[in-house]
């Protein structure tokens, strides 16, 4: 009998003994802010552009395989999710996303319009985003300490803020240029209507006026109305900082509009494509974009260094080599958001009674989404980019903030990589 108790006593203590470990080895699996990833999980990222956005998704993909596993586990981008460069594509993006559980974070977005809509969602969700191309000061700061009208914390870039790029314009045209008189058009969108409001106010600090600023629809085509306002406030210049199908349309007719003859014209990083360049009337203009990326520059994370990766893009890409802009900020925004992965994760092998019990966690990784919001900031302290050198700020700040001015002088050069620079900014 006392046999008996005894053997009971101590099946219950073992099983109260397993019952504990298990739940210790689950600990943190029910915490919705830490995502657990087994031994043969992958870690899961997700890349949030336009399916346009060719360039960006190979960057993406050559970043991905130059750093390799995370402690073991291999990347997984799953398919493209489509933000549309519009304000719903990049909504309905970010839901898809924040509905997947094991997702770490995101590259994206290739537009300020889609990550105005998409920041608030990714943001409630705990994730992070790293964007290679939305520019918008709105999602960001000022520079000078105060948020963006559509900051949410989370949100990180390489490219700079288009703040830097109104200072390198508005420096260009009033100091090297001469100019004095700029009207400045645009289409109403996060990216195109912040840079025009804040050339202005770049320019006018130089003692610059803008005497007239003017909007066109996305789609349109017909520009007769906004030329006859800019025409109305006889302007020695004119800045356009439009996506290249209205940049062409709006320079066709700017060139033949009566009194605009001898006006010259500047536009941003948007309309700096083959197509925009193979028109014959964008011969002359000035483009304002981020600079050439230095031979000596090289990637901390995968030890790469310029020449190497773009002769390893060009020889996976060929059709992309000619024409592609930030594929290099897509290659530097995925490996920081790896890298600060890598330094959030915490390796769990188990313990001796796991062990003892046959539970084998050797692999398993937790990352808490909250510490890889910090870990990005600590990552980037100095991080090496292609790109150049990255520091993100207490908003998400990353980019250098030098810009550089081209000027295209032959029509039949259509491929932005071979303009000469005119001008360089450094804040």
């Amino acid at each position: 009998m006392i046999r008996n108790l005894r053997k009971t006593a101590v099946l219950v203590l073992l099983a109260t003994l397993v019952a504990f470990v298990l739940t210790a080895a689950a600990c943190g699996s029910d915490d919705s802010d830490t995502i657990v990833l087994g031994p043969d999980d992958p870690v899961q990222v997700r890349t949030l552009i336009s399916l346009d956005a060719e360039s960006l998704r190979a960057g993406v993909e050559l970043a991905v395989g130059h750093f390799g596993a995370v402690h073991g586990h291999e990347v997984e981008l799953g398919p493209i999710v489509d933000s549309m460069c519009d304000p719903d594509g990049g909504r309905a993006g970010a839901e898809r996303i924040a509905a997947e559980p094991e997702v770490l974070g995101v590259v994206g977005t290739s537009c300020s319009a889609s990550s105005v809509t998409a920041m608030p969602v990714l943001s409630a969700a705990g994730l992070v985003m790293v964007s290679p191309a939305a520019t918008s000061p709105v999602l960001t700061s000022d520079l000078r300490g105060n948020p963006g009208a559509d900051y949410h914390p989370g949100f990180f870039r390489v490219v700079n803020n288009d703040l830097y790029q109104a200072e390198a314009v508005a420096g260009f045209a009033y100091h090297e240029l001469g100019l004095r008189r700029t009207a400045a058009v645009h289409d109403g969108d996060p990216y195109t209507s912040a840079l025009a409001r804040a050339f202005r106010s770049a320019f006018a600090a130089r003692g610059g006026d803008v005497p007239f600023t003017g909007t066109v629809e996305k789609g349109q085509t017909d520009m007769a109305g906004v030329l006859l306002g800019v025409a109305g406030a006889a302007p020695d210049s004119v800045f356009f900082p439009l996506f290249d199908d209205e940049a062409a349309h709006f320079i066709r007719q700017a060139r033949e509009s009566d009194g605009l003859e001898g006006v010259t014209y500047i536009t941003a990083d948007a309309a700096l494509t083959s197509a925009f360049l193979a028109v014959p009337e964008s011969e002359g203009v000035y483009f304002a974009a981020p600079p050439p990326h230095e031979e000596s520059n090289f990637n901390a994370a995968t030890g790469r260094t310029v020449d190497e990766a773009l002769a390893a893009y060009a020889a996976a890409y060929p059709e992309l080599a000619q024409g592609a802009l930030f594929w290099m900020h897509a290659y530097d925004a995925t490996t920081l958001l790896l890298a600060a992965i890598e330094r959030a994760a915490v390796r769990d092998d188990g313990n001796f009674f796991t062990r003892f019990l046959g539970i084998d966690e050797r692999g398993t990784l937790r990352v808490n989404r909250s510490a890889l919001r910090g870990a990005i900031r600590a990552v980037s302290e100095d991080f090496s980019g292609l790109t150049g050198t990255l520091a993100c700020d207490e908003f998400g700040d990353c980019g250098s903030g030098v810009q550089a001015v081209y000027h295209h002088t032959d029509a039949t050069v259509t491929d932005p990589g071979e303009l000469p620079v005119v001008y360089r900014f450094e804040p």
